[in-house]
């Protein structure tokens, strides 16, 4: 049943603080599906069911789907539908939901429409988790979905790009226009697959601290990066343009201006 009509059952309407954009195209619902499921890992965790056209979708794929939802109206919506009964639900916050208990070591992977607000910190989060999913393939606002691929030089190139593009292989699989959501939002979406690698990108002799190095230089977006990182880390500038001299970099460069290599060499040496 189309989003709209669930809802005007219910006697409900999308809240905007929620972000609640309903995918309503099943062609693209079952392509997301087969996305997700083509690793072969069939323990799926879906964010954000909705009304459920998703979680249909890999029911119908033969998913073992968990779907974590926030909302009390979706939980009804969804408890409702018969054809759902195969997925377990579960009401619970995407920002704060226990992922490792979830995971007990297992393998799973990730699919849902993120909404803006919680898009970044829960792909930093998969990214960071010992135990994190190995494959993502989510719906999110196209301007996101560019920061994640975005290249060295570019306006969308920043933290997000470098520690993604770090732990994981990037593809953006398809687009969607506002046509295929009900309400339509007011700017076109993506879905990006995300598998993570078996090697980082670039060794590093410290992750924590690589990635810590990665948000200080893009802290202060316009600053230069020695004074971006002087002022995130709390550090003299003196020691991060020594550390730049040493390494054959300009002293007045940028951080959207070096690749992951050129971050993985000043974070080292910076530890140093």
């Amino acid at each position: 049943m189309h989003p709209r009509e669930l809802l005007r059952r219910f006697g409900y309407r999308p809240k905007k603080r929620l972000g609640q954009n309903f995918l309503v195209d099943l062609t693209a619902a079952a392509r997301i599906a087969d996305l997700v499921m083509s690793s072969g890992e069939k323990r799926i965790l879906e964010i954000g069911p909705g009304t459920g056209t998703l979680t249909r979708a890999l029911l119908e794929a033969r998913a073992d789907v968990t779907a974590i939802e926030l909302d009390d109206d979706m939980m009804r919506i969804l408890r409702s539908r018969e054809d759902l009964a195969g997925a377990k639900i579960v009401q619970a916050d995407a920002l704060a939901f226990d992922y490792a208990g979830f995971a007990a070591g297992k393998p799973w992977n990730v699919t849902g429409n993120l909404p803006y607000n919680i898009a970044t910190p829960l792909i930093m989060r998969f990214i960071e988790m010992r135990d994190g999913p190995q494959t993502l393939v989510v719906m999110m606002q196209k301007d996101v979905a560019d920061r994640l691929r975005a290249k060295p030089g570019t306006r969308a190139y920043g933290s997000l790009s470098i520690a993604v593009q770090y732990a994981m292989h990037v593809e953006r699989a398809f687009t969607l226009s506002p046509h295929a959501f009900y309400p339509q939002p007011k700017v076109d979406s993506a879905v990006v697959r995300l598998q993570r690698r078996e090697q980082a990108a670039v060794p590093v002799a410290d992750e924590a601290h690589f990635l810590q190095v990665v948000r200080g230089a893009f802290a202060y977006r316009r600053k230069t990066l020695a004074n971006s990182l002087s002022l995130a880390l709390h550090i003299e500038r003196a020691a991060v343009t020594d550390v730049l001299r040493q390494l054959n970099y300009n002293t007045e460069i940028r951080g959207e201006q070096l690749a992951i290599g050129d971050f993985a060499k000043i974070a080292d040496a910076l530890s140093a």
